[in-house]
């Protein structure tokens, strides 16, 4: 049985969703193709999940620490089941709302293991047939080989679904993943080892951000252990035993294996329905076109950022390029550029950035300027008790390039940021503009105006 679609969706993750919802806005007839649950991997097993294990770990945290506070109060001990059913409801909560958002009669939710085709993509006995395909089927978790039970060697989603934290973990990876992992289990009372094969804890940020985090981690006893490869890891008597390159073992109760996810590309029929790949990912123009005809893909597929927020504004974006091209808007939209993609690590202290950081600038423009303002002297975060800095690059007596923070909740300013950097705004011009006294946003109206040589709560 053949049904006619103008865009057939292979993935309900944020990408594949959004794509939907789009289309379906601009009057286009949508089959959105999902196997599992809709939302994906980011609701059910990555973003939401994480975030209510790292905010039940902060509250662990606070309770702890709380008489620094004037406050009197114990931790009695950490329930993780009851974290859980906790983090769980949150889910169930938004899964409820995505489902009645897709509950339209422009789109119909077909269940079931999609495979494309050269004539669309087929669902069990049923062929779906689009006029335009999206592919959006996300990603997986990386094992480097490891052997994988769920017990005693996990991935990130058999963590999350732990009615028991151990006592004593080693995580493998210091990228996002694994330092996020590690900082909520630190609070939540386990002993946690992380190590990460390069030099330094999450690589992929600013250098003077990676020396900040390993020294708060350090002062929570978190160890890291880094610019050494795992040789080998194997269950034993009680625990698992990680070995690396040097000969230097480590031993916990779990190993959790946080190295990263691939693109979810293996037996779906690509190659063969004329879809190129590379390692892997799926290939595409700055359209997010692929080498198939009126065929896009979106979001983990697509080599880049691996963030929940990318694939939401690729679906949002191909869904406007395939309106455009059926006459549904005027105007073609502007392709998303990974540059200008905010990413958040919810660790403790938590690390925002968006734009370049200043390696990358000096490797693009050359000649750059930057200033760190330290979190000392802002009110609002010595009130948080949090230390880190707010660092904006920008091109000599140009616009600012990219802006990195490190502290609590700077998460939270991270939007401000993005204005600034894809706006191309001076620091001169940020400058101008008042931020309430007493935030954390400060920081950043701090930071401006010592680039524009003028600087107040801060040395030149």
């Amino acid at each position: 049985m053949t049904s006619n679609y103008d865009v057939v969706v292979l993935g309900a993750g944020s990408g594949g969703y959004a794509t939907a919802l789009r289309a379906a806005q601009l009057g286009l007839s949508v089959a959105l193709v999902e196997k599992d649950k809709l939302g994906g991997t980011c609701l059910h097993r990555g973003c939401i999940p994480t975030k209510a294990w790292l905010h039940a770990a902060e509250l662990a945290d606070q309770t702890r620490e709380s008489e620094q506070f004037g406050i009197r109060a114990s931790l009695d001990g950490v329930d993780a089941a009851g974290v859980r059913r906790y983090s769980d409801g949150v889910v169930d909560r938004l899964f409820k709302g995505l489902t009645g958002l897709l509950d339209q009669p422009a789109i119909d939710v077909v269940v079931g293991d999609g495979v494309l085709t050269p004539d669309g993509v087929q669902v069990g006995e049923q062929l779906l047939s689009g006029r335009y395909t999206v592919l959006a089927s996300g990603s997986y978790s990386r094992t480097l080989g490891l052997p994988v039970d769920g017990e005693r060697i996990l991935t990130s989603e058999h963590a999350l679904r732990l009615d028991e934290l151990p006592k004593s973990a080693i995580v493998l990876g210091g990228g996002v993943i694994g330092v996020e992992f590690a900082s909520a289990w630190r609070s939540l009372g386990v002993e946690v080892t992380v190590v990460e094969a390069l030099d330094r804890l999450v690589p992929a940020e600013d250098p003077e951000v990676s020396k900040t985090l390993a020294r708060a981690f350090r002062k929570r006893g978190i160890t890291a252990v880094t610019g050494t490869p795992m040789a080998s890891a194997e269950v034993v008597d009680g625990g698992v035993r990680l070995t690396l390159e040097n000969g230097e073992t480590h031993q916990a109760e779990v190993l959790l294996v946080a190295v990263g996810r691939g693109p979810n590309s293996a037996g779906l029929g690509y190659a063969e329905s004329g879809v190129r790949l590379e390692r892997d990912f799926v290939t595409t123009d700055e359209r997010l076109r692929t080498s198939r005809e009126n065929t896009y893909a979106v979001g983990d597929l697509v080599a880049g950022l691996q963030l929940a927020h990318r694939g939401f504004a690729h679906g949002i974006f191909v869904a406007e390029d395939i309106g455009y091209a059926e006459g549904k808007l005027d105007r073609a939209p502007v392709p998303v550029q990974d540059l200008q993609i905010p990413k958040v690590t919810y660790c403790d202290p938590e690390i925002a950035s968006v734009g370049h950081t200043e390696e990358s600038a000096r490797e693009a423009f050359g000649e750059v300027q930057s200033y760190s303002y330290n979190l000392g002297g802002n009110g609002r975060s010595q009130i948080l008790k949090t230390a880190g800095f707010v660092k904006v690059i920008r091109r000599p007596g140009a616009e600012v390039v990219g802006i990195t923070m490190i502290g609590a909740r700077v998460g939270e300013l991270v939007g401000e940021a993005q204005l600034i950097t894809a706006w191309g705004a001076y620091p001169e011009e940020v400058a101008e503009l008042i931020h309430a006294h007493p935030t954390q946003n400060e920081a950043i109206g701090e930071a401006h105006l010592a680039l524009a040589g003028k600087p107040l709560h801060a040395h030149a």
